[in-house]
């Protein structure tokens, strides 16, 4: 299992440079980035605008007896939206895109290679990995941290419906609070790391769609292998970006 698992690691690391590689040298598929960006990106916006509600409500609903209970129930606004902005909404939206993306990502890829299309597109000269790898990595890495600002907005909003179901607070007081309370390193840190989550969700989604066993139960597989591995790298990734944060605040 050990040598199995540094094989691996190292195929990866290969496939990984060789996405450098090719993604900085030119001709680029500005058709085919933008046609990704269009399916990952406008397409999870429904799933993550709900998702982002519902977490903004429920996060805000099962907080006021706590902070009640220490009368300090004024402090809802702020204390839910550094939480938003500063973990769960990144780290949350990050694992509804793997769940989405990387299945997609990893079970196209898989029955492609079943299915030997990407061989007819290296037969007719074409360059399977720049066309079909890095337009999907590099996609989800734009895309992923501009569906998280959309979900933090969504979910902020959802916080204020939570909290004038038992109390009476105006939107502009609401968000008055809240920006007060936010920072910048409460944001840029968030922003930057979800580059990284991205990154990672394409990437891996990639590789395994890409190293697909044959047959038709290894496009289930890999589809499987991507969501899990992307779910448990955002959440290495995220660990690694909060011990940095804390580090240089």
């Amino acid at each position: 299992m050990l040598i199995a698992f540094f094989e691996e690691l190292g195929l990866a690391t290969s496939f990984m440079l060789r996405f450098f590689k090719q993604a900085l040298r030119p001709p680029f598929e500005f058709n085919e980035l933008a046609r990704q960006a269009y399916l990952t990106g406008y397409k999870s916006l429904p799933l993550v605008a709900v998702t982002g509600f519902i977490m903004g409500l429920v996060l805000t609903i099962q907080s006021r007896p706590t902070l009640a209970a220490f009368g300090a129930e004024s402090w809802l606004p702020a204390m839910v939206a550094v939480s938003i902005v500063r973990e769960i909404g990144p780290v949350i939206t990050a694992l509804i895109f793997a769940g989405k993306v990387g299945s997609g990502i990893g079970a196209e890829l898989a029955s492609m290679r079943v299915t030997e299309q990407i061989d007819a597109m290296e037969v007719s000269g074409i360059n399977p990995f720049k066309y079909i790898i890095v337009t999907r990595v590099v996609s989800a890495t734009v895309m992923l941290p501009v569906l998280v600002i959309f979900s933090d907005a969504i979910s902020l909003y959802g916080a204020y419906i939570g909290v004038n179901l038992k109390g009476d607070v105006s939107f502009q007081l609401f968000f008055l609070q809240v920006f007060e309370k936010l920072k910048f390193i409460d944001i840029y840190p968030a922003f930057i790391k979800t580059i990284f989550f991205g990154f990672a969700i394409g990437l891996i989604s990639c590789y395994k769609g890409l190293h697909a066993a044959r047959g038709t139960e290894g496009v289930g597989q890999a589809a499987n292998a991507a969501v899990v591995t992307a779910s448990l790298a955002v959440f290495i990734l995220d660990m690694i970006a909060v011990q940095m944060t804390s580090f240089f605040m």
